[in-house]
């Protein structure tokens, strides 16, 4: 059985190389950067002002969140406990473990979010109703 608390979604550091001279940040994800084999990469860009995104857990897929520009807070729910977590660092991000419920809000004028995924797109994976989230809970 999966971690599917709150306590198990992580802030795991991206390297960030410094350019010695000033040109600028790099940073790199390999293979052992985060603790799954990427099947999926999407982005989200352009949410306007005052709007909402995520509202949904996974059954079995993990998910990485990086902000690559701009800020947006995540809200992390698991039927017992709710933290936000502000991701505003282009070289850190938020590991989700599958089971734990989130929404994605707050997004400042040009923030996109770097989504990293263990696998592909299953519509069944999803459980996009936080009443049947919590009816299924125990069953991650």
């Amino acid at each position: 059985m999966i971690n599917n608390t709150i306590k198990a979604a992580t802030l795991i550091k991206v390297p960030k190389i410094i350019d010695p001279e000033g040109r600028g940040n790099l940073s790199v994800i390999e293979k052992d950067s985060i603790p799954f084999v990427i099947k999926r990469v999407y982005y989200l860009y352009d949410v306007p002002s005052g709007a909402y995104r995520g509202g949904h857990a996974h059954k079995q897929i993990f998910e990485y969140l990086i902000p690559l520009s701009g800020s947006f807070d995540v809200i992390l729910k698991d039927g017992d406990s709710k933290e936000i977590i502000t991701l505003n660092k282009p070289n850190e991000g938020l590991l989700i473990a599958p089971g734990i419920w989130r929404e994605l809000e707050n997004f400042t004028s040009g923030a996109v979010c770097l989504v990293l995924a263990s696998d592909e797109f299953d519509e069944a994976d999803y459980v996009r109703s936080y009443k049947e989230y919590l009816a299924l809970r125990s069953s991650f």
